[in-house]
């Protein structure tokens, strides 16, 4: 049995707006397109319906991708204590030099470096979670272990 795919509530109605989005707005669009660049004669060489075709495989496949991640995600929400870090936490830490970040651990769905939002399987997910604020965790890169110590922890 394979893991479960935990997510955060916000993670899941990111998920559901885009499924919403393709199948409302998306999907019918394109098939308007293509209706209409069938109707201009020959498909053979008709570059705007052969795009077309291509573009509402890739919506009908990521509609079902999202339809069948949405089936089996778990949603987490807040748990009751919050001293300690679990999913869905905001972990601020600092390295050895006193370079701070901040880490949100979320969903494989959710996963978005820019915003520090990281998945509770990764290397650093995994080694927050259920640490404690002033703990100091080892963390193992491809360019060495840094230690991070853990400043704060908010949900």
């Amino acid at each position: 049995m394979s893991e479960p795919n935990y997510i955060t509530k916000q993670g899941a109605k990111r998920l559901q707006d885009e499924l919403a989005h393709l199948r409302s707005q998306e999907r019918p669009k394109v098939v308007q397109e293509v209706s209409d660049a069938a109707a201009q004669g020959d498909r053979s060489e008709n570059a705007e319906y052969i795009y077309g075709k291509k573009r509402l495989r890739e919506i009908d496949r990521r509609m079902r991708f999202l339809t069948k991640r949405l089936e089996a995600v778990q949603i987490v929400t807040t748990p009751a204590s919050t001293d300690r870090i679990f999913f869905g936490a905001t972990v601020e830490v600092e390295d050895e030099e006193g370079v701070r970040s901040t880490y949100r651990i979320v969903g494989e769905d959710e996963i978005d470096l820019n915003r520090g939002d990281v998945s509770w399987r990764s290397p650093i997910g995994r080694a927050l979670l259920k640490k404690e604020a002033g703990d100091v965790v080892m963390l193992r890169r491809p360019n060495g272990e840094i230690e991070l110590t853990i400043v704060s922890i908010r949900y």
